[in-house]
Order: C-alpha cells, then sequence, then structure tokens
C-alpha cells in the first residue's frame, strides 16, 4: 500500500537534527508497524498536491502550528482537497490539524478550544467497537500538542474516543477516513523540546501538567495498528 502524505508543517530548524521532520516521524512509526508500506511526500504548505488523487492508495494529513480557520492559500485549497478526496471516498486518514480540517471540510466546526492548550501526555476513553479496532483498548494515551479543537462533528461522523478535556478525540466517516486529535508520530523528546519551548505562552500550570505526564505510558503501536487496520480494510472494500 503507498500512502501519500500531506505535509502541512516543517518541525522549527533548532529541533529537526535531533528530532527530524514530521513525514519522516510518521514512515518510521508505520514501517515498525510494517516495513513494507511505500510512501510519497507532498508539501501542501508549498502547494505541492498530488497531480491526481491515484497516485496513492491512501492519504495522511498531518499536524501543523496553523490554524484550519487561518486565511492561507494552501490551507484553503487543502480544504477543497480534502472535499475532493472524500467525495472520491479515498481512505484517509488526519491527525491534530488533520483531524480538525477533515471536520471543517465536510461540515463540522473547528476553533480555538475553551480549555486552552493540550500537551503533553492526554488519556482517551475508545467508545466504539469496529473490527479494525485491534488490539482492542478500552482507554489509550498519545501526546498532543494542540489549543483548537474540533467542537463539532461533520456530517455522518461517528465518534471513536473522547475525553474530558477533547471530547471529540478520534472519529471516523464510512469505512475511509479516520482522524485522531492526538499526534501517534511524536516521541516524548520532541513532546518535551514543544512543552519547553512554549513554557511562556502555556503557562505555568499547563506547563508543569504536560512534563509531568510525560512519565506516563503511551499506545504508539497499538494506535498505528489501528490506523493500518483500517486503511487496509478501506482499501480492500473498495
Amino acid at each position: 500500500m503507498k500512502i501519500g502524505i500531506l505535509q502541512c508543517d516543517s518541525t522549527m530548524e533548532h529541533f529537526r537534527a535531533e528530532h527530524g521532520n514530521y513525514p519522516g516521524m510518521f514512515i518510521s512509526l508505520f514501517h515498525s508497524v510494517d516495513p513494507e508500506l511505500e510512501f510519497e511526500v507532498y508539501n501542501v504548505e508549498l502547494e505541492q498536491f498530488p497531480q491526481a488523487p491515484e497516485k496513492c492508495e491512501a492519504y495522511l494529513i498531518t499536524g501543523s502550528r496553523y490554524s484550519v480557520y487561518d486565511s492561507k492559500r494552501w490551507i484553503e485549497n487543502l480544504e477543497k482537497y480534502v472535499l475532493e478526496l472524500h467525495e472520491r471516498k479515498c481512505p484517509m486518514l488526519g491527525i491534530c490539524f488533520g483531524h480538525q480540517m477533515v471536520a471543517r471540510a465536510l461540515g463540522g466546526k473547528t476553533e480555538a478550544a475553551e480549555q486552552g492548550w493540550g500537551v503533553g501526555v492526554q488519556n482517551y476513553q475508545t467508545v466504539s467497537t469496529q473490527k479494525w479496532i485491534q488490539p482492542a483498548l478500552k482507554k489509550f494515551s498519545l501526546l498532543a500538542s494542540h489549543k483548537d479543537q474540533v467542537t463539532k462533528l461533520p456530517k455522518n461522523a461517528e465518534l471513536i474516543a473522547e475525553s474530558d478535556f477533547c471530547p471529540y478525540a478520534a472519529y471516523r466517516i464510512d469505512n475511509h477516513i479516520l482522524t485522531f486529535q492526538g499526534h501517534p508520530e511524536f516521541q516524548k523528546a520532541y513532546s518535551k523540546a514543544l512543552i519547553l519551548y512554549r513554557e511562556q505562552i502555556l503557562g505555568t500550570e499547563v506547563f508543569e501538567a504536560g512534563i509531568k505526564s510525560l512519565e506516563q505510558s503511551i499506545q504508539t503501536q497499538e494506535i498505528t495498528h489501528w490506523m493500518i487496520n483500517f486503511l487496509r480494510n478501506s482499501t480492500s472494500s473498495k
């Protein structure tokens, strides 16, 4: 299976030598579960879109420092492209910004969250039973870094996971779209670097809680299995 990564941001240059860039994080993560997967990277922030949706069997929309409601041409074009992929029922994953973009493009709503920043390890409850949710987990934890949230699910979306802090933490649309607010591709070292970098923005309480949360375990491998299972189920049913 070939997955097109729609890259919506790059790591800051002073982080890159140690932590790499976002496409590499996803490729390493997915290859740790299935080394046979193929990837093509499209830097949509630079207006690099696939010439045709058929170029890849599935697509993944990355996170971004930007908000989906920012007035930028590439964001507006990405929103249109998400709608096109949806209309074609192309298998698609969305992570953080990607999770929020799918919601915005397909009739939901994303906005700055009243809860403020969510950073470090976040804990979620699984609220749906699906055959691709293997291994089965009633609860899971992922790293997060966001101040925006989906506040209204898009049409035909089914909630997959939630938390008190993030009520719409993961959802699916039919059998071809699956999105998560958390970052399965993040390593704890990168999450810590982001928290330290944003200490003044986060404020003392959020900063200290975020650093403390990094002592908890995270289920990146399990969630990656979910995503791959979902894509394989989606591509086999097309």
